[in-house]
């Protein structure tokens, strides 16, 4: 089963589409990745978070691991990353990383996810978090395989 990756917002601009496809293209079995993109909320503020996430929530199944993609989560590194992954799905289950609207997500994604990360202190518009994270999600499979593409 791929992982997959949800993100609200519009679709891929082409810019990151590119890079996207670039390193989708790379990703073998197990660390293969669907995309589901969910609409942005027609509300602001909390209201759109609440929407946004129910949305998630309703795509969810309960034995779905999820990584939520928060700029208050821990940090990890590639290698810590790598290990994450490749230990759920070799166990054969199903790893969901999310990326949240503008505005977030509320508690009950939070307190669903398994861990909540962040990738840097600083703050990245969403297209480029998709970007970001699709070569981290290579560069778990490449870590995992043991070749020249990580360097510690």
């Amino acid at each position: 089963m791929p992982i997959s990756i949800f993100a609200v917002g519009k679709k891929h601009e082409s810019w990151v589409n590119e890079g996207i496809e670039r390193y989708q293209k790379r990703l073998k079995v197990p660390f293969m990745a669907q995309w589901v993109l969910l609409s942005h909320s027609g509300y602001d503020g909390p209201k759109a978070r609440q929407e946004e996430s129910e949305r998630i929530l309703s795509r969810l199944k309960p034995e779905d691991v999820v990584v939520l993609l928060d700029e208050r989560g821990r940090q990890l590194n590639s290698p810590a990353l790598s290990e994450l992954i490749t230990q759920e799905v070799n166990n054969s289950r199903h790893l969901v990383f999310i990326i949240g609207g503008a505005y977030g997500v509320d508690e009950t994604i939070h307190s669903r996810a398994k861990i909540v990360w962040s990738l840097s202190d600083l703050v990245f518009p969403h297209q480029l978090v998709r970007l970001l994270l699709i070569e981290q999600i290579y560069r778990a499979q490449e870590i995992s395989l043991g070749s020249a593409y990580h360097h510690d």
